[in-house]
C-alpha cells in the first residue's frame, strides 16, 4: 500500500507510507512536519514502520525526523551526500527559520542500495542517485509495485528548483532523463509538491528532450 499524508509547517510537503500489504510492515519516506499527525496515521493503520527514507535534506522533508525516530527508534536513510545537509542548518534551509535543523543518527547509503523489510525481503525500495535539487538528492524505486518516490526532482508537469545550496540544472535534468524517465511507462512518481504523475506523461515535456 502507499499512502499520502500532506504535511505542514512552513510548507506543505507530500509525506508517504510504502508499505507491505500482508505484514503491515513499511517505510516512511519524507515526514516533513507535523510528527504527531504521521505517528497518528500509522497507529490508525496498523503498521510498524521499520525505516525513515528521505529523498533530500531540506528542511521541509526532513522537518519531523528527530520526533518520529525518537518514537519509534527505527533507523534514518539518505543519499550519500546526505551530511551537507542533515547536520547543516544553511544548507538545508531550516536556518531560515525559527527552529534551525540538525540530523545526527543517519546511514548514509550508496547509489544502487536495497532497503529491504526485515523479515520479507522481496518487499523493498532501490536507492538511486539523483542530485541537482540538492547535491544528496535520491529516487526510491519500489520496482513491485510499479512506483518512485522522487522527492523535488521532478513534478507533474515541471521539475524541482536548482538555485540552493548543491542545486545543478544540468546535473538534475541529466538525471531525469537517465534515472526517471528510462522507468517503465506506467511508472507512478510520486513527489514532493505535486499531484502523482507517470514517467509516460512527463517524457513527452519539451523540457526533458535533448
Amino acid at each position: 500500500m502507499i499512502l499520502q499524508a500532506t504535511v505542514t509547517k512552513y510548507i506543505p510537503t507530500n509525506a508517504y507510507i510504502y508499505a507491505d500489504n500482508e505484514t503491515k510492515h513499511g517505510f516512511l519516506i519524507d515526514p516533513g512536519a507535523q510528527a504527531k499527525k504521521l505517528l497518528a496515521l500509522i497507529e490508525e493503520k496498523g503498521l510498524t514502520i521499520e525505516a525513515i527514507l528521505l529523498t533530500h535534506g531540506h528542511f521541509d522533508h526532513i522537518g519531523a525526523v528527530n520526533a518520529i525516530q525518537e518514537k519509534l527508534h527505527i533507523p534514518v536513510y539518505m543519499g550519500e551526500q546526505g551530511r551537507l545537509y542533515a547536520e547543516n542548518p544553511v544548507w538545508n534551509l531550516s536556518s531560515q527559520t525559527e527552529e534551525p535543523l540538525v540530523l545526527k543518527n543517519v546511514t548514509y547509503l550508496a547509489d544502487g542500495s536495497l532497503i529491504s523489510l526485515k523479515d520479507k525481503p522481496d518487499f523493498r525500495v532501490k536507492l538511486l542517485n539523483l542530485p541537482g535539487h540538492t547535491a544528496d538528492g535520491v529516487v526510491y524505486y519500489a520496482e513491485a509495485d510499479e512506483a518512485a518516490f522522487v522527492g523535488d526532482s521532478i513534478f507533474q508537469g515541471s521539475y524541482g528548483r536548482t538555485d540552493m545550496y548543491g542545486g545543478d540544472e544540468e546535473a538534475l535534468l541529466r538525471g531525469i532523463r537517465t534515472r526517471i524517465l528510462t522507468l517503465p511507462d506506467e511508472t507512478l512518481l510520486l513527489s514532493g509538491h505535486s499531484a502523482p504523475t507517470t514517467v509516460a506523461a512527463e517524457k513527452v515535456r519539451p523540457w526533458y528532450q535533448e
